[in-house]
């Protein structure tokens, strides 16, 4: 969970980059400690990295999408405990108040010209948990996609008839008396009340339209556009909660939403690319991942580098933009002044061998201006 206090130091969340091949597995604290250019891997054998919150003391937990857990991560040691075990595909935590709030995503798409099948147990929700304990509760968010369809798209199911039944939780912010989902495939940031369950909608973004390989877009019937997708949620400084948004990954139709605590738009952040993850300083500065950016268009030649897919940019609340080169992340965290994210987060859809992700820690220097 993310609070800004203004008698406290803050913790907010942060950027990545990507891991160097000369750092060796485990390194742990490393002596550059995250303030100069060196990247340090923090912890490895991760399986699908995706979101990273604040845990207890020294540690962060991090959903692992292709294993079906969620661990906590020693920041110190580089040592991985499995806190929970045998979700389906994990890919948004949060922790607060002695449970974690783990957004569970979608199932895959059916074959072309198939019906879909019956989603698994546990996909597309909210599950409710203790640490190392069981289960507490879990909330069927496709059920309230279904019923409320947020962002108003139709799509029409084998036999013809319209239906909405999208729903791929992704990013999760907890914050007491409510859990904010970012829903990638209902396309709308849910809210879910910590102690009925309750859903509702908290913001639907536009569909982007305003950039070029948008305007004319095909998307569901009766919409024309590029989808914005949430795929990020954090707090920022005074409440503010921001989030990221893909825009289908088409060039600059990526958007940072800053809202209100009640979700009015306060700002938007736009001319990115496919953001998958977001952070904010107690400066107010925005960090945004993106695992796509320099992956190739068709089949990779003998030498590529799987490393330089991905990057984070910079978004200072005053000056220029800077980026730094990443290995797939999508996490990211803020904390103690130091940097982290989760990296190599789609590895195993690039047919890497299991446990390749990683945490890393970057220092400032890796961020170079943007077109310098």
């Amino acid at each position: 969970m993310k609070r800004f206090r203004r008698t406290a130091v803050v913790v907010a969340a942060g950027v990545a980059v990507v891991v160097l091949p000369a750092v060796p597995a485990g390194a742990g604290g490393g002596a550059d400690h995250g303030q100069g250019g060196p990247v340090v891997t923090v912890a490895t054998g991760l399986d699908g990295p995706r979101q990273l919150n604040d845990y207890r003391g020294n540690r962060v937990v991090v959903a692992e999408s292709d294993s079906g857990e969620v661990s906590s991560v020693s920041l110190r040691s580089g040592k991985v405990e499995s806190l929970l075990s045998g979700l389906f595909s994990p890919q948004g935590v949060d922790y607060d108040r002695g449970r974690l709030y783990v957004a569970t995503g979608g199932p895959p798409p059916p074959e072309e010209g198939g019906a879909p099948g019956a989603p698994p147990p546990g996909a597309s929700s909210l599950v409710v948990a203790e640490p190392g304990g069981g289960v507490l509760q879990t909330i069927d968010l496709l059920a309230y996609e279904l019923a409320a369809n947020p962002d108003g798209q139709l799509q029409f199911g084998p036999d013809g008839a319209p239906v909405d039944a999208l729903s791929n939780p992704f990013a999760v912010l907890a914050q007491g008396r409510r859990v904010l989902v970012a829903d990638a495939g209902a396309n709308a940031v849910l809210s879910v009340d910590a102690r009925t369950g309750e859903v509702s909608t908290f913001f639907v973004p536009p569909v982007v339209t305003d950039v070029p390989g948008c305007e004319t877009a095909e998307n569901n019937p009766g919409t024309v556009g590029c989808d914005p997708v949430p795929t990020g949620i954090t707090e920022g400084p005074h409440g503010r909660v921001y989030v990221s948004t893909l825009g289908a990954e088409v060039p600059g139709a990526g958007r940072v939403y800053v809202l209100s605590s009640r979700g009015r738009v306060v700002d938007v952040i736009d001319g990115l690319t496919s953001p998958t993850g977001l952070a904010v300083d107690r400066r107010g500065t925005v960090y945004v991942s993106n695992v796509i950016e320099g992956a190739p268009q068709g089949a990779p030649g003998p030498d590529f580098d799987p490393a330089t897919i991905g990057e984070v940019t910079r978004v200072p609340a005053r000056g220029a933009r800077s980026t730094a080169q990443v290995a797939m992340p999508t996490g990211l965290l803020v904390r103690d002044g130091d940097l982290y994210a989760s990296a190599w987060s789609i590895a195993a859809f690039l047919q890497l061998p299991a446990g390749r992700g990683e945490i890393v820690r970057v220092g400032r220097g890796a961020f170079t201006p943007v077109g310098g």
